[in-house]
């Protein structure tokens, strides 16, 4: 699996030769990495908001003050496990409790001492999920700029259009032409770059 560009595995232990030897793995498989040597830190530096861009974050499952489960629990509070997969770092005694947290939505756990290739193989794996729903992200960003650019008019035939009405019967409703129908349906479908109803319907069923 090639590695995502512009992505950041951030790593969250207490351990300093943990995280040292985390980011010198990820260094040499060209992974960027960013080390917190706690939850706490984590925290405050999210409160500057997450990158829009693919990442995961390895957390290990016990540190002093707020733990690792702690953590997580706040991350799926803000829903923001699945932008930034969570990879936990586990050792054996706390195997349940990482299995545990993997069915409340973490992505997986790696029991300590973990394999370097094994470990990397799911991060790669965390990070093209990361970038899938990032691109999902921005395909929505994209759909929601496009219908703020249409008019209240054309919106209103938008809706008539998708609901698999007529030109005649979308003119009667809306008390104007069919000519004038043509016009806003063309220019809908311009706007919105399609070229059917139904490719327009589709499209919307994803908001």
């Amino acid at each position: 699996m090639q590695p995502v560009i512009d992505a950041t595995v951030y790593i969250v232990d207490d351990d300093a030769g943990v995280r040292d030897a985390l980011a010198w793995l990820l260094r040499s498989r060209r992974l960027p990495s960013h080390s917190f040597d706690s939850a706490e830190a984590f925290l405050t530096y999210l409160e500057g908001g997450l990158r829009d861009e693919p990442a995961c974050l390895l957390l290990d499952v016990r540190m002093p003050g707020m733990s690792g489960l702690a953590l997580f629990d706040v991350l799926v509070e803000r829903n923001l496990h699945k932008a930034m997969p969570v990879i936990f770092l586990t050792g054996h005694a706390d195997v349940p409790t990482a299995v545990d947290a993997v069915k409340r939505g973490a992505f997986d756990f790696c029991e300590k001492p973990f394999s370097d290739n094994a470990l990397v193989d799911r991060i790669e794996t965390a990070l093209s999920q990361s970038a899938a729903l990032a691109d999902e992200r921005q395909a929505l960003k994209r759909l929601r700029d496009r219908l703020e650019e249409l008019t209240e008019r054309e919106r209103d035939v938008m809706r008539l259009v998708v609901d698999g009405l007529p030109n005649k019967r979308i003119a009667d409703q809306l008390d104007i032409s069919v000519r004038t129908v043509e016009v806003h349906r063309a220019r809908v479908f311009d706007k919105m770059e399609v070229k059917s109803a139904v490719e327009l319907a589709n499209m919307l069923r994803k908001m």
